[in-house]
């Protein structure tokens, strides 16, 4: 028998979107002003929710566009992505969308993995950032870092990692984020080629 292929279903998830339900806002409802959760996000026409196949055809890979070179990403190739990220686990790709054109205004992802080190704990790192640049100025960026940050909590991930450029520590400092002492660097070796 050959492998099956998976179909689309219109309106799955990436990960179960229950797990945003119940994030615990009073622990940094100081970082906001106006106070905004991912359930109240200041609009009503902004909706913070997992990551769908439907949202290739909702601008996703344009607005990565707007952080780094996205590259030639064919419906296949989103496609497939997509499943094997969700097959494998771990992967928490959240966006904010403007319901009333149907694109996605901003984006982050949480990567958990499984460590051997505290007490066989989960580390989670934040990637990929992202809210599209005529949104700016309604707290999108605090509301989908701090979304994920809560999630990886809820999981029970014993720390979250980021990377980020110098011109954004100030802005992750606001959001409790801090420089770790002997380890601030952040090295690479790229296999691919250096996006422009």
């Amino acid at each position: 028998m050959g492998a099956s292929k998976k179909v689309p279903i219109p309106g799955s998830f990436l990960y179960d979107p229950a797990l945003l339900e119940g994030l615990d806002w009073t622990s940094v409802n100081n970082l906001l002003s106006p106070s905004i959760t991912n359930t109240e996000p200041g609009e009503q026409w902004l909706l913070v929710r997992p990551l769908q196949l439907e949202d290739y055809d909702k601008g996703f890979l344009q607005l990565l566009s707007q952080l780094t070179a996205v590259g030639n990403v064919n419906r296949m190739t989103f496609e497939r992505q997509y499943w094997a990220m969700q097959k494998s686990g771990g992967y928490y790709v959240t966006v904010i969308e403007d319901t009333r054109n149907r694109r996605i205004i901003g984006a982050a992802s949480l990567i958990t993995e499984y460590k051997f080190i505290h007490e066989g704990g989960l580390r989670a790192r934040l990637e990929d950032v992202v809210v599209n640049n005529t949104y700016r100025g309604k707290q999108l960026g605090k509301l989908i870092v701090l979304t994920v940050t809560l999630l990886a909590k809820k999981l029970g991930c014993y720390k979250m990692t980021l990377d980020c450029k110098d011109t954004l520590i100030v802005f992750y400092k606001s959001l409790g984020y801090k420089l770790e002492p002997g380890n601030a660097n952040s090295m690479v070796i790229r296999y691919d080629a250096t996006p422009s």
